[in-house]
């Protein structure tokens, strides 16, 4: 089975809006190359707060205050994930984790609820557990729809992680 086709093929903002928080997110992160995703943000105003996997908002933290701050983790996540050594091909175990259908437009604004479910083998007979959601405010700037926020390291489902 295929996990990288758009699902979205007719719908030309909800496609543009999965290729920029999937299809380029999964290849840049593999890639380690922050460069192939940094025009997908909007850096002034941008922030993103760390759910701490809990459902509790008062748990959440603004770990992120500017995007430099969320490149930065983002880069030594994906160095982590290029010096792990797994059982199985990695591109197509993140895409078949990450599911990203509910997407809410409103104008030029949108909320896109990416989340993540899955195991991905390690080659030390071990796995790796993907279970986290994260919802992304987009918006739409000359045209092109790109990250302005997110609220991200949530529990998936929601409702059973208190911090």
């Amino acid at each position: 089975m295929t996990f990288d086709v758009n699902p979205f093929p007719n719908d030309p903002d909800r496609k543009a809006i999965w290729d920029v928080l999937v299809l380029r997110d999964i290849d840049a992160y593999l890639a380690g190359d922050w460069s192939l995703v940094q025009d997908d943000f909007i850096a002034e105003g941008f922030f993103g707060l760390h759910g701490m996997k809990s459902d509790n908002p008062d748990s959440w933290r603004m770990v992120f205050p500017r995007l430099e701050d969320y490149r930065d983790r983002w880069l030594e996540q994906s160095r982590v994930t290029a010096a792990t050594h797994y059982a199985e091909p990695l591109r197509a175990a993140l895409f078949r984790a990450t599911n990203l259908i509910a997407i809410e437009i409103s104008g030029d604004r949108a909320v896109a609820h990416k989340k993540f479910d899955g195991r991905i083998a390690r080659s030390d007979g071990g796995s790796d557990s993907i279970n986290w959601q994260t919802l992304y405010i987009c918006a739409r700037a000359a045209g092109t729809w790109k990250i302005a926020s997110f609220v991200g390291y949530l529990p998936f489902p929601m409702g059973t992680r208190h911090g």
